[in-house]
């Protein structure tokens, strides 16, 4: 006999294990980005392929974490998530091996692609899911969870892969993300349920699509709220694509408290999203990203004056004092963590209107995220080096951008203003 598909609809209690279902599926794509990066050098050496050759795969997971967003949220909206979910994961769980055996780096960057295009439902669809069961605070709430996985995860990632170094090699953390892959499959075949109910499915013709888009991208919580999520992800690629310069080349630090200190970092995005979902229900969804802002625009302003003020007087060879190092690190520290509450509150903003359309939206989100986040890193590598004015302004923009975006969003109404709109427009229907 057929199994029963589960589904959960708006007027289904959340089960506790479902939010934690959802960021390990979530967390994917994260994972994957650059656990491996601290293997690099080892990879090309085994692979026989020319110095700095390694960096073409983290630009073919991009590529392909692009097409595979902007492709899977208008799949999710016409034949529900658990499906589109459940082909992802056993691709990328595909990939995942691919890369495992691979014998030239032009094989590792197609099989990057491949599992990155597949890895994008685990970034897209759990968005919509809480978007298709949850409405204000309570989306803010349930969001924050899965923010913190995404923006902590890809920091936390190369700290990972450099101490399992330390017992395995290269191949061997891709085989791990295999089975992290195989893993999520058996998630999602045992306990996930269809969130999206088969009423509220949409057309996946390609002109309906581009509609569609254009739609969403027109309206104005969508894209002032977007604008904040695509601009903070330039902010976060700035400091994984300028961080090992700054502590490793300029500070001297060891890879391994290297790998310490993002783990700080990860720390205080986490508590910083754990104060968002304490702080929801009682502060405004606006007045908690307003304030993020603030505070990780102050850190901006200055860290840049830090940084100025260390590349006028160096030490007596011509590199930046050591002396520098803590005021930047608690200063970055003050611009990064607010991350953890800027993140879910602007995803909410973003698929507030989107009730029908949430996969393709927040496949457009997360779209623009890694866009930006590819010409940040594309931007950082034509910038001098030896100081870190280029990362503290290329912190600074985009945080001020995100701060005039934040101006012009409309008010996000609360959970019970929501269910009030939504009674209202079933009442008129």
């Amino acid at each position: 006999m057929a199994r029963k598909e589960r589904v959960f609809d708006r007027g289904t209690p959340i089960p506790s294990w479902f939010p934690i279902v959802l960021g390990i599926l979530t967390a994917v794509g994260p994972v994957s980005t650059d656990i491996y990066l601290p293997a690099l050098p080892e990879m090309e050496r085994q692979l026989h392929a020319p110095a700095g050759s390694g960096g073409a795969t983290m630009a073919a997971w991009v590529i392909g974490l692009a097409i595979g967003q902007i492709t899977i949220g208008p799949i999710s909206d016409r034949f529900g998530r658990r499906l589109p979910l459940m082909i992802g994961m056993i691709g990328y769980t595909i990939g995942a091996l691919g890369c495992t055996v691979a014998t030239s780096m032009w094989e590792m960057c197609a099989f990057r692609v491949f599992a990155a295009i597949m890895a994008s439902a685990g970034l897209v669809v759990p968005n919509a899911c809480i978007r298709d069961l949850t409405e204000g605070d309570e989306s803010s709430r349930l969001m924050s969870r899965l923010i913190v996985i995404q923006g902590a995860v890809p920091i936390l990632a190369p700290m990972l892969g450099g101490l399992a170094l330390k017992f395995v090699t290269w191949r061997d953390i891709f085989l791990a993300t295999t089975l992290y892959g195989g893993v999520c499959v058996i998630f999602l075949t045992i306990l996930f349920p269809e969130t999206l109910p088969k009423a509220g499915r949409q057309d996946l013709r390609l002109m309906p699509i581009v509609y569609r888009y254009i739609r969403i991208s027109t309206d104005r919580s969508f894209f002032t709220n977007g604008l904040i999520c695509a601009l903070q992800g330039f902010v976060t690629f700035t400091y994984l694509t300028a961080a090992p310069m700054l502590f490793e080349d300029i500070f001297g630090m060891s890879p391994f408290h290297y790998g310490m200190l993002f783990g700080v970092f990860a720390v205080c995005m986490i508590g910083a999203s754990q104060i968002n979902g304490m702080l929801v229900g009682r502060v405004s969804n606006g007045k908690m990203l307003f304030g993020a802002l603030t505070v990780s625009v102050a850190g901006a302003v200055a860290l840049l004056a830090v940084t100025i003020y260390a590349s006028l007087n160096p030490d007596a060879s011509g590199h930046m004092r050591m002396g520098f190092m803590w005021p930047i690190i608690i200063l970055m520290i003050i611009t990064m963590a607010p991350n953890g509450i800027i993140g879910p509150n602007a995803i909410v903003g973003a698929l507030s209107n989107q009730a029908e359309t949430a996969g393709s939206a927040s496949a457009l989100v997360g779209t623009f995220q890694y866009v930006m986040g590819a010409l940040a890193s594309a931007m950082f590598a034509f910038l001098p080096t030896g100081t870190a004015v280029p990362m503290a302004v290329m912190f600074l923009l985009p945080l001020v951008g995100m701060m005039i975006a934040g101006l012009l969003r409309p008010k996000l109404p609360s959970s019970a203003e929501a269910a009030d709109l939504l009674l209202a427009g079933e009442n008129h229907r």
